[in-house]
């Protein structure tokens, strides 16, 4: 019997918007292992003037980042073990560190930047984020530190995209129908999102507690309804009182508090000046 393998389709690149969720700029390229450091150039074409990018630590190039900053874009990322040098501490308290600092000063192949750095203790971790923002005041510590987690959603917008809307696998091995299948289930998405912000705003709560995949499932069940003549409005019947069996509300445990951001430019000095 033949030995069919799977083989991938290629590599695809998405910039989401953190506050929407929706894909701003979607390349794909067709072979599987090219290099994230070949996509500065696309990524760069893609982000206007005015813009804040969070970056995971694939995407860390000192060059890049001194261009990005050149076009009054404006970034925060996760510090590799790099050296560098202090120039000055903006804030220190024994859960939060903020600093100007040089990265790469030490000689090397890359000229050295002049970046803040956040380092932000839970439990027993110390999180370090590097931002061009130097600037406290417009950017606070704990603010960069929060950001950087809800990075987490470009995961999960992948996550969504590939295993609830089937784009893990492709239908075809033709080049435009992979991309076809490409448009099509991120045409879907923005869609679902669309459909989830209303259902939020009916229910007057955050997008982020509505659970996409109950969402999605819930299709199917308002189709009989409506084919049945029980049910036109979509957004009336996810947001009924009748239909929270379809568990489209994330369930929020009662003893879940949620964490209150400090917006201070200087945490430190605001904690010491408080009655």
């Amino acid at each position: 019997m033949e030995d069919k393998t799977s083989t991938l389709a290629g590599k695809i690149y998405v910039l989401v918007d953190l506050l929407t969720h929706l894909p701003v700029a979607i390349a794909f390229k067709e072979n599987p292992y090219y290099s994230d450091t070949k996509m500065w150039s696309w990524l760069k074409s893609c982000v206007p003037s005015n813009t804040l990018l969070i970056f995971d630590r694939g995407f860390y190039d000192f060059r890049q980042f001194a261009a990005l900053v050149s076009q009054d874009a404006a970034w925060i990322t996760r510090l590799k073990k790099a050296s560098y040098r202090v120039q000055k501490t903006l804030s220190n308290t024994p859960l939060l560190v903020d600093q100007i600092i040089e990265l790469g000063h030490k000689q090397g192949k890359a000229k050295p930047i002049i970046v803040r750095l956040i380092e932000v203790k839970r439990g027993r971790i110390w999180y370090k984020y590097i931002t061009s923002v130097q600037s406290p005041s417009e950017l606070p510590p704990y603010v960069v530190a929060d950001l950087y987690n809800r990075r987490w959603r470009i995961e999960t917008a992948f996550c969504l995209v590939k295993r609830l809307l089937g784009l893990a696998y492709i239908w075809t091995g033709s080049l435009n129908g992979i991309k076809l299948q490409i448009w099509a289930t991120w045409l879907f998405y923005a869609v679902l999102l669309d459909v989830a912000d209303n259902v939020a705003d009916e229910l007057a709560i955050e997008t982020e507690q509505i659970s996409f995949e109950m969402l999605f499932r819930s299709f199917y069940h308002f189709n009989h309804a409506y084919n049945q003549g029980r049910a036109a409005d979509l957004i009336g019947y996810l947001t009924s009182p009748l239909n929270r069996d379809l568990g489209i509300v994330k369930y929020q445990p009662k003893s879940r508090t949620r964490m209150v951001l400090d917006l201070s430019p200087y945490p430190d000095l605001t904690k010491a000046q408080s009655p």
